[in-house]
């Protein structure tokens, strides 16, 4: 069978969420990079500080679920703890 109205439509949302989902999502990725790429304590604060920011921000958009958002804030947490 072939593809009929409605599931066309579905179609054409899921790739216009899939589009503006993608910048936030790249927008997580790098500033994790950033996190993760800083060496010393004091600047990873700083850029921990924007990345937690970022990420509260997109759970409440609902582009990540809540406990996504959760589970990346504490890895990042538990790396900058462990930095001298």
């Amino acid at each position: 069978m072939s593809a009929k109205g409605s599931e066309l439509k579905r179609v054409r949302q899921s790739i216009k969420s899939k589009d503006r989902n993608k910048t936030y999502n790249s927008k997580i990725n790098t500033i994790i990079k950033k996190v993760k790429s800083t060496s010393k304590k004091e600047e990873a604060l700083i850029f921990l500080n924007d990345a937690v920011k970022t990420i509260d921000k997109v759970a409440s958009k609902k582009i990540i679920h809540k406990n996504k958002a959760a589970n990346k804030k504490s890895k990042l947490y538990s790396y900058v703890n462990n930095l001298k």
